[in-house]
């Protein structure tokens, strides 16, 4: 079992530059898999921590109409969870950054939950997130994650009671995921001081570094969420910047966000 997960000691140098985490969220396979691989290196060089794979899935429950549509295109592109998982351990022949894999829990329990954990560590995967499970419903794959060495990863949401969220960040590794506004992905934008009280309320409960996702769209609004999280996630910006374009230019404007998202984060 790994002592210290490959997000945890992200964090830990973080903190100890007095700097905020990037995690980056993609599509896994949008517009395919060839670009996937060439794309992660180059975000955690403009300036990712941190990058999120979404494993695409037809029935999406969080997701709104940027990634719906992204999924959607990587999976008539035939980017099933078994290649994405090749593709990975390919990305980590050219990076060893931290990579989560954001998954319908179906998928994985389809593909099998101990097989699937076994070959996400393989393949070099540090953490997962299962948007569509609970963690009262999380016991079999907690089990299985957590015996290999995964962070399991929750959210946290703006209704959750303090009680609730110690309760969920018990059963987190690597970080806590705070859900900045209800609704969908990249849908309205989250209100700072709702945030920053919200995310205090949260690291009241746990150890765990926090990070602030859904709504974040732009260098300003991650530069403010900065100064409240220890990480910000951002996902259906970096998608719809590499939609309709050619795979290097796709790569080439993911990229060119990214460097100017992680610059507002330091400032």
């Amino acid at each position: 079992m790994i002592e210290t997960s490959r997000i945890s000691e992200k964090f830990a140098a973080l903190k100890a530059e007095k700097k905020k985490g990037l995690i980056i969220f993609v599509t896994a396979g949008d517009p395919d898999l060839g670009t996937t691989e060439r794309l992660v290196p180059e975000l955690f060089k403009a300036g990712a921590d941190v990058v999120e794979l979404g494993i695409p899935f037809s029935d999406p429950l969080a997701d709104g109409p940027v990634i719906q549509q992204s999924f959607k295109r990587a999976l008539d592109n035939g980017a099933t969870l078994g290649r994405i998982l090749d593709s990975t351990r390919r990305i980590r022949e050219h990076s060893d950054g931290p990579i989560v894999f954001m998954s319908a829990y179906n998928l994985a329990f389809h593909f099998g939950l101990p097989k699937f954990a076994k070959m996400a560590v393989l393949c070099g995967v540090d953490g997962v997130i299962f948007p569509d499970l609970i963690p009262e419903e999380a016991e079999e794959s907690n089990s299985a994650l957590k015996a290999i060495g995964l962070d399991t990863i929750f959210l946290v949401a703006p209704t959750t009671s303090p009680a609730r969220t110690k309760m969920i960040a018990s059963n987190c590794g690597g970080f806590v995921y705070y859900v900045s506004v209800s609704g969908v992905t990249g849908g309205q934008k989250p209100l700072v001081e709702e945030v920053k009280g919200r995310v205090a309320m949260i690291k009241r409960n746990t150890d765990l570094p926090v990070a602030v996702g859904f709504g974040i769209s732009t260098p300003e609004q991650v530069g403010v969420m900065g100064k409240h999280a220890d990480g910000v996630i951002v996902g259906s910006a970096v998608v719809k910047a590499m939609e309709g374009l050619s795979p290097a230019r796709a790569i080439e404007s993911a990229v060119g966000l990214v460097r100017s998202l992680r610059t507002a984060l330091d400032k």
